[in-house]
């Protein structure tokens, strides 16, 4: 079953901050804010709404729905952290579709008070809690220098080759309001950076810091009655666990879906205008790359030097500047690509538009334990009329 008749529209940023006093129930709120405002809709007219968060506890979706005074009648939370917003996409499509709600909020935010990340990752998963954590290996730093090192004995890949990703990216922030990291990134900066965990240096990781992503589902009907730009869906998929059987992870679930992903599109990677991947670490937009059939497994590193990943290059990635220039606000990392993409195909760009762009390409992957990442998701997007 397609996602006919379905708009995604309204993408909305909370403006990102390294550490906040305010709570991510105060972002979340500033992102419904924003969206009716622009939707130019009462709050009593949102009738569906998914939430992704890391630090809303003691509460969950349903307790937010209480602090920001709204009665859905669709509700879910999904606790996927960087995969979660391609996962509230296609979920609050279907919502859509079946009539269980006519108008649906997605918000990913989180607050970063001063030691709050170490507490997060002190309780990340019964897995950190018994066997990672306890041995001074908390947090994805360790993790994914596992993974990365792995990767680059396996495949060749080099320290020049993540620099490249990693510069191209900074290059595409410079004019991205919202993107923390302002300075240029030249390749010197890159290799001479403080080591975090080999091989990982300073500019490898991202920053976590405080935000909200949001967008708005609903039908093509309604957001042409409200005069809304929007894009249709041709295309989703998640997968949670995949390759278990793998003793390191080399890939993601997108291999396992990549087939039935395009054919459900009805087009292929040659013709993604612009890709919007997760990239907390290098190594996972590798893996992305590959996985997703733009290369095959392990040519990520040549790919990356034969092709210009700038907005106005010819393989444009993470045309915000990505996470790693933008910012990490925690589970709104999972939708900043997504709002990102919402924008580059409604001509709402905040900063470099990718030229006549018609399709993008979203994917998605979050909650890493110590050897791999459990969640991930992608989808397409078309210009409406496109």
């Amino acid at each position: 079953m397609g996602y006919e008749g379905v708009a995604v529209c309204v993408p909305v940023t909370i403006p990102y901050s390294r550490y906040s006093l305010r709570s991510a129930h105060w972002f979340c709120g500033r992102a419904l804010a924003a969206l009716l405002q622009q939707a130019g809709i009462p709050k009593d007219q949102v009738d569906g709404f998914c939430i992704s968060s890391f630090t809303l506890a003691p509460d969950t979706a349903v307790g937010l729905t209480q602090h920001l005074g709204i009665s859905p009648r669709w509700l879910d939370h999904i606790p996927m952290g960087g995969a979660s917003g391609a996962v509230a996409l296609r979920r609050a499509a279907r919502a859509v579709q079946t009539g269980d709600a006519e108008i649906v909020a997605c918000i990913a935010g989180d607050t970063n008070h001063v030691d709050s990340f170490r507490k997060t990752i002190a309780s990340f998963s019964q897995f950190a809690n018994d066997a990672v954590y306890p041995y001074g290996s908390g947090g994805p730093n360790a993790s994914f220098a596992f993974l990365t090192d792995h990767y680059m004995r396996q495949y060749g890949a080099r320290r020049e080759d993540f620099a490249k990703l990693c510069i191209a990216q900074r290059d595409n922030a410079m004019q991205f309001p919202h993107a923390l990291m302002k300075r240029p990134l030249r390749l010197h900066d890159y290799l001479d950076a403080r080591p975090i965990a080999d091989p990982l240096c300073l500019f490898d990781c991202v920053m976590p810091c405080a935000g909200a992503e949001a967008f708005l589902v609903m039908t093509q009907d309604r957001a042409r009655s409200l005069d809304l730009p929007f894009v249709t869906i041709l295309s989703t998929i998640e997968r949670h666990n995949a390759y278990p059987d793998d003793p390191i992870q080399i890939r993601g679930g997108w291999a396992m879906d990549v087939d039935g992903f395009y054919d459900h599109a009805g087009i292929g990677p040659e013709d993604m205008d612009f890709v919007e991947a997760y990239d907390d670490y290098p190594v996972i937009c590798f893996m992305q790359i590959e996985d997703l059939g733009f290369c095959g497994k392990g040519e990520a590193p040549e790919f990356v030097r034969r092709h210009d990943l700038t907005t106005a290059g010819d393989f444009p990635f993470n045309t915000s500047g990505g996470q790693l220039s933008v910012g990490q606000a925690g589970a709104a990392g999972g939708s900043l690509g997504l709002v990102e993409a919402i924008r580059q195909l409604t001509d709402r760009c905040l900063g470099a538009a990718v030229t006549n762009a018609r399709h993008g390409l979203i994917s998605c992957f979050g909650m890493i334990n110590y050897d791999r990442g459990l969640c991930s998701s992608a989808a397409i997007l078309r210009r409406e009329g496109g």
